[in-house]
């Protein structure tokens, strides 16, 4: 389905709750640690909002259609939706890319990527499009930022 049609407001509590826990753990534990550090943290405060998630998930990788050794590791999941964690000083394309790809490969509507690297807690919404493959900058209302792809 395409994106500009998707009810991607039927997202917005949980991403909400999402967002909220991790201003939690950023308020309780400042910033710059390690991202394991917040996983964990995440984890505890996801849970006890009641959120229900599953943390590092394994991600098959096949090549030809022969399963890999190798495997990606998401930080988060939460239902339909993916979260990204990074603790670094700023957010660069190779991490959207990432989630990116996490979200293809899974094909979930919605990825969050939440930054602890930073005074102040740092997230992007986006969503995933079937039919181009591209995923999309969402705002604060899960609205479309721009119906152009992101990538």
């Amino acid at each position: 389905m395409n994106v500009a049609r998707m009810d991607l407001k039927r997202y917005k509590d949980k991403v909400y709750d999402i967002i909220g826990a991790a201003m939690s753990v950023h308020r309780e534990l400042r910033w710059g640690l390690l991202e394991p550090i917040y996983n964990e943290a995440m984890h505890i405060e996801l849970s006890r909002k009641g959120v229900a998630h599953e943390r590092e998930v394994l991600l098959p990788c096949y090549y030809k259609g022969q399963l890999l050794e190798k495997y990606y590791m998401m930080d988060l999941v939460a239902g339909e939706i993916i979260v990204e964690l990074k603790s670094t000083a700023a957010i660069l394309p190779a991490h959207r890319f990432q989630l990116f790809n996490y979200m293809r490969l899974t094909q979930k509507p919605i990825g969050l990527l939440i930054n602890f690297g930073q005074s102040s807690l740092y997230c992007e919404r986006y969503a995933y499009n079937k039919e181009t493959n591209d995923c999309v900058l969402l705002d604060k209302e899960m609205d479309l930022v721009s119906h152009k792809n992101t990538v």
